[in-house]
């Protein structure tokens, strides 16, 4: 087991700076997941911690920097599962401890041990290509714990895999992790993935930190608008407004003249541009305690057991989550409201939160 240190990391292409200065901590047994859209530098932080890419500037851990993949006592998942076709399950999953020199018995008895974690026992026998997606990436899981690693890194293990299998993959992760406590760095773009897995959230921009935390850190505070965005889902609704401070209450005047209550601890001055945030599942149907709004229901989406529901305000489409047997119908008033405390409010010029 081990913790990870990166302290100023930077990766410079050329006249290019992909990574400026990144420091981060993680502990000994955590779960990170790294997120950030397409580009913001995430797949390239992990490959220098894997010693696969060359870092330009900083140091990681205990100045690991001049040693190879192999002495960092690392394991990496893969995007694409990178199996031997020719071989079997189990001799995929014991091939490189085979290249390390372990004795066949040990060999064997720790592809054992990783192929009932992860429900592999019945496959061993097979090749690649008689094997599900699913079943795959769960070889090439194996494959790592198999080497009793001091760190996993995880390079969007599920983008390959349909929606039903990512939803079981997530859990094999997870329930892995529970099971070996392993330090373990996930990268992926998708934030719900990052959600159910991770124990702390780093969230990437152009290569820089947004904002790191617990996953409800992040939902319930974001610090900017960026994080505000992609942390979420449906995303939230960000509307352009001006602090009126009429009656020492606070509230956002939206370009039709709505006023939505800010909540009095914000750090708002009358007359300042900001942008506020509704959370979708925030926006509760009908009137009730807090801000009434209304518009025209513009589009129905159901789900199941929960409907959204895309309404316009202020001349912005507005979309609200509620009960899938709510009678939501295109081109009615739909009506909601949400209490001051769920309203996040950002400042316009800059996107911080206030």
């Amino acid at each position: 087991m081990a913790s990870v240190e990166l302290t100023d990391i930077s990766k410079t292409y050329g006249a290019v700076d992909v990574i400026h200065g990144i420091s981060l901590h993680i502990e000994d047994g955590e779960f990170v997941a790294l997120v950030g859209p397409s580009g913001c530098g995430k797949s390239t932080l992990l490959r220098m911690i894997a010693g696969l890419e060359e870092i330009t500037d900083g140091d990681i851990a205990k100045v690991v920097n001049a040693m190879t993949p192999r002495e960092r006592n690392i394991a990496m998942v893969f995007q694409s599962y990178a199996l031997y076709p020719h071989m079997t399950v189990a001799e995929n999953m014991g091939f490189n401890l085979k290249l390390a020199g372990v004795a066949k018995p040990q060999i064997e008895a720790r592809v054992a041990e990783a192929a009932r974690m992860l429900d592999l026992a019945e496959l061993l026998d097979r090749k690649p290509a008689q094997l599900s997606g699913g079943q795959r990436q769960r070889v090439a899981m194996g494959r790592a714990v198999v080497r009793n690693p001091a760190v996993f890194l995880f390079d969007e293990p599920l983008s390959n895999l349909d929606a039903k299998l990512r939803v079981q993959m997530r859990s094999e992760i997870k329930t892995l992790h529970q099971k070996v406590r392993t330090t373990s760095i996930y990268v992926t773009h998708d934030q719900i993935e990052a959600m159910t897995l991770a124990d702390r959230i780093v969230v990437l921009n152009q290569g820089r930190v947004e904002q790191q935390g617990t996953p409800l850190e992040l939902y319930r505070k974001p610090a900017n608008l960026f994080v505000a965005a992609f942390i979420g889902s449906p995303a939230m609704n960000m509307l352009e407004g001006t602090v009126d401070g009429e009656n020492g209450e606070p509230a956002a005047r939206l370009g039709d003249g709505t006023a939505i209550r800010i909540a009095p601890d914000r750090k708002v001055k009358a007359g300042q541009a900001i942008t506020i945030g509704l959370r979708p599942e925030h926006l509760v149907p009908g009137v009730a305690a807090g801000t009434p709004l209304a518009g025209r229901t513009m589009l129905v989406e159901p789900t199941g057991a929960q409907t959204h529901v895309v309404f316009d305000l202020a001349g912005q489409q507005v979309t609200a989550i509620v009960d899938g047997e709510y009678p939501a119908r295109y081109g009615a008033v739909f009506e909601a409201s949400i209490t001051s405390d769920q309203v996040h409010v950002f400042d316009r010029g800059t996107g911080v939160a206030l």
